[in-house]
């Protein structure tokens, strides 16, 4: 930083009851009054003018409670009239030349006045560094009208603006930078990013000049933009995940959220409009702190929007949007992520038909986002089922080529809510795919005793189903299931049962033609735990007290039409499925 000393005297002011005087053997002849602070000085050299309305009085008492800048700025401009040693600096500098305006001190009332060696000090020094701007440029916050009608703030942001834009191989001033490992290099070369931590330290106004004029410029590209926003946000807007710190009162609590209002909606309103110019977590990280500190609907509404543009881009952690809605007693606000869903949906379907690979991919990230973002909220007990199978069912049947994961949501949800009724499970389990369920997650689900039966003999139909395909030629997982069939079954008579119920066309077998007649007694033909047949019903009696009446065969979801459920056995289940994923 540049300093500039004028005068040689040394400083002969002193302190008495509020009151300040220099110290001199000719008595005072003017008293200025500057808010509580009086002055006792003399009618000499350049402060002679401010008597010229006062007469020919041997005593001038003169107000001056508006001049810019107060008693620091007057007394720079007073010792300066009596050629006392003064330092200036980019600190100082505005509330200096702001006083010497207004009191006129100018090359007409004398030669070399304090306005002229401020100006030349302001062009030769100031303007040519780079942090002496940018310090002067913070300090016109305490005088911006008066620092833009003399055109003290424009200099400053066109000096800032033009150092930015400075080629990379011209960039010789020093700079703030401190991004991890950067220190360390031994060849270090300029980054692209070095200004953003320096304009960071400016008001969210000013920042918001630098930013608006080197927009306008068009020779950045907008993630260099963008990086500045996130430098400056991370700087001055809290951390939402963490909420508010403990204050001292709820005063303080409200003040500090205008800040961060005023900050963020500024800061909103900054960013660029190129896809990509920002990436997709920070816009969440945003709509976080505009949750936090209650920002505008029309801020909150802009970040959903650009949130959904970009879903395809962030992580799960990224959408973990906590809730702040006392009326809401769910940690997650469930509801904002399907919003930020529904605006990706928007925005894909506006592209038209996904006729291309990377449209496609898209979608399948955000479908496997959803689901992996349905396993996490699927354990705060106060999320009801309904905003699980809402988000769920919110995705087109496209997006998930696979189950697996929305299954393991599902199945999370039903174990960390143990009481969830009856009803309500069929409706969470109804949006199970379960053809769209690997081998090894339908392994889990016979044995899941957490699901409706209906859903688990959806899967046993459909597995059996595959069993008998000729195409293929019994994999591996076919004899697993076809094990647990056999167990659950109690002698095999289920599997009988599914395969007759389900395999269409000539691949079914004709009860006529494979079935002898059966020459025993009816107590002989049942014994415990077989089947008995009446008309197109089926029934199975379970050895635990277990029964299962299937009547008019399947509907199009593999599941019978009817199903009355006596008890359940556990029988040939195994343990209980075991949870990897939780």
């Amino acid at each position: 930083m540049k300093y500039m000393k004028l005068g040689t005297r040394p400083d002969t002011f002193f302190t008495q009851e509020a009151t300040r005087s220099v110290s001199s053997d000719v008595p005072s002849d003017l008293t200025i009054q500057i808010n509580n602070t009086t002055y006792l000085l003399h009618k000499c050299g350049l402060l002679q003018r401010l008597c010229s309305d006062g007469g020919d009085s041997d005593n001038c008492t003169i107000e001056l409670h508006e001049i810019p800048g107060g008693e620091e700025a007057f007394e720079l401009c007073a010792k300066f009239s009596y050629g006392i040693m003064i330092n200036l600096s980019a600190h100082n500098f505005v509330a200096a030349i702001c006083a010497a305006k207004f009191l006129r001190m100018t090359e007409s009332i004398e030669k070399g006045n304090f306005i002229l060696k401020l100006e030349a000090f302001f062009d030769s020094c100031i303007l040519q560094g780079w942090k002496d701007s940018i310090m002067a440029l913070q300090t016109t916050g305490k005088l911006p009208e008066w620092s833009e009608n003399i055109g003290i703030l424009g200099r400053c942001v066109d000096a800032i603006v033009e150092k930015i834009l400075t080629p990379l191989s011209k960039v010789t001033w020093s700079y703030t930078y401190t991004r991890p490992g950067y220190a360390e290099k031994r060849h270090r070369s300029v980054p692209k990013d070095w200004w953003t931590e320096d304009i960071s330290d400016l008001d969210i106004d000013l920042f918001r000049c630098v930013i608006t004029a080197v927009k306008s410029a068009k020779k950045l590209p907008p993630p260099l933009i963008g990086e500045a926003l996130h430098v400056y946000a991370s700087r001055w807007l809290p951390n939402a995940s963490k909420g508010w710190a403990p204050e001292s009162s709820l005063t303080q609590n409200e003040e500090t959220a205008m800040k961060h209002r005023r900050v963020l909606e500024s800061i909103v309103s900054m960013i660029p409009s190129d896809r990509g110019s920002v990436s997709g977590g920070f816009v969440l990280r945003l709509l976080k702190v505009a949750n936090l500190v209650g920002a505008s609907p029309s801020t909150k509404a802009e970040l959903v929007r650009r949130s959904g543009r970009q879903l395809d881009e962030v992580t799960v952690s990224d959408i973990l949007l906590p809730s702040y809605l006392s009326s809401n007693k769910s940690f997650y606000d469930v509801d904002l992520v399907g919003s930020i869903l529904e605006n990706f949906l928007v925005h894909f379907h506006r592209r038209g038909p996904p006729d291309n690979n990377k449209s496609m991919q898209s979608m399948f990230q955000v479908g496997r986002l959803i689901d992996s973002y349905l396993q996490v909220v699927a354990r705060d007990a106060n999320v009801p089922a309904s905003k699980i199978i809402a988000l769920a069912e919110a995705l087109p049947e496209f997006a998930r080529p696979k189950h697996d994961d929305l299954y393991k949501a599902i199945d999370i949800y039903l174990k960390d809510h143990p009481d969830l009724i009856k009803s309500e499970k069929k409706r969470l389990c109804r949006i199970l795919d379960c053809q769209k369920l690997s081998p090894d997650i339908c392994m889990h689900a016979v044995k899941n005793e957490r699901l409706p039966l209906r859903t688990v003999v959806q899967v046993l139909f459909l597995e059996q189903e595959r069993a008998t395909r000729p195409s293929s030629r019994n994999p591996p997982h076919d004899h697993a299931m076809s094990g647990v069939l056999l167990s659950a079954g109690g002698h095999g008579e289920i599997e009988e049962s599914i395969e007759e119920a389900t395999v269409p066309g000539p691949n079914r077998r004709d009860p006529k033609k494979t079935k002898k007649p059966d020459t025993k007694t009816p107590e002989q033909a049942r014994p415990n735990g077989s089947k008995r047949t009446v008309g197109r019903k089926h029934v199975m009696e379970m050895d635990k007290g277990r029964e299962i009446i299937e009547e008019g065969g399947l509907d199009g979801n593999l599941g019978p039409k009817k199903m009355e459920i006596k008890g359940r056995s556990t029988v040939g289940r195994g343990p209980k499925a075991g949870h990897k994923y939780d």
